[in-house]
C-alpha cells in the first residue's frame, strides 16, 4: 500500500467521522424535541411523537437514504448532495431512538423531584427545564454516549445507495482496484474500532459512575 491510498483511506474515515457529528448534532435537536412530545400533558402530541418513533424505528436505513437521495429529484427538484442527503436520513432515523432514549431517561427522574418542582409553583415548563432535565441529561450521558457508535457504523449505509465516500467505500475503491480485501477492509476495520473503541470505552465508565452515585 502506497502514501496515496493510505490518505484516501484516511479521507474516507474523516468522511465518516463528519457523518457521524453532523447526524448526532441535528439528531440531538430532533431526538429532545420528540422526547419533550412523548411526555407532553397532551396526548395529541404524545400520539404524534409515538407515531413518528413507530414508523421510523419500523423504516429500514437503507430506504430512508434512498428517499432522502432520489425524493427530492422524483419530485422535481435540483438534486441533493451526498452529504445532505446522508445526515438527513441519518438524522431522522437517529432522533427516533434518541428521543425514545431520552423519554426514559425523563421518565426515570423520581417522582418526587417533580412533586417537588409542583410544589414550589414552577409552570410545567419551567419544572421541565429547571428541574427535570438537568438530572435525567446526567441519566442520559451513558446510553447516548454508546448509541453514538451505533451512528457511526451506521454511516457505512450512506456508500451502498448513495455512493458517499466514507470509511467503507473508500475500502472498497481500494480493493476492486488492487484486489486485496484482507488489507483494506482490514484496515477499515482498524480505523473503526480506533473511532468506536472509545466511545465504548466512555459509555461502560460513565455508566458504572452513575451506579456507584446512585448507589
Amino acid at each position: 500500500m502506497n502514501h496515496e491510498q493510505l490518505i484516501f483511506l484516511l479521507q474516507g474515515a474523516w468522511g465518516t467521522f463528519l457523518l457521524s457529528i453532523l447526524t448526532f448534532i441535528f439528531a440531538s435537536m430532533v431526538g429532545l424535541l420528540i422526547a419533550l412530545l412523548r411526555v407532553s400533558a397532551n396526548s395529541i402530541a404524545r400520539g404524534v411523537a409515538f407515531t413518528y418513533i413507530q414508523a421510523i424505528q419500523g423504516t429500514p436505513l437503507l430506504v430512508l437514504m434512498g428517499v432522502c437521495f432520489y425524493g427530492p429529484t422524483i419530485l422535481g427538484f435540483t438534486s441533493v448532495p451526498a452529504l445532505t442527503a446522508a445526515v438527513l436520513a441519518l438524522t431522522i432515523q437517529s432522533s427516533a431512538f434518541l428521543g425514545e432514549i431520552w423519554r426514559g431517561c425523563i421518565e426515570s427522574v423520581p417522582k418526587n423531584q417533580w412533586e417537588a418542582a409542583e410544589c414550589l409553583g414552577l409552570s410545567r415548563t419551567q419544572r421541565m427545564f429547571k428541574v427535570i432535565l438537568p438530572q435525567a441529561l446526567r441519566i442520559a450521558v451513558p446510553p447516548t454516549v454508546g448509541f453514538m457508535v451505533q451512528i457511526v457504523k451506521n454511516t457505512s449505509i450512506a456508500s451502498l445507495v448513495i455512493g458517499f465516500a466514507e470509511l467503507s467505500y473508500n475500502a472498497k475503491i481500494l480493493n476492486n482496484a488492487t484486489f486485496q480485501p484482507f488489507l483494506y477492509f482490514g484496515l477499515a476495520a482498524v480505523l473503526y474500532f480506533i473511532i468506536c473503541y472509545p466511545l465504548s470505552r466512555l459509555s461502560l465508565k460513565l455508566e458504572r459512575r452513575l451506579n456507584v452515585s446512585r448507589g
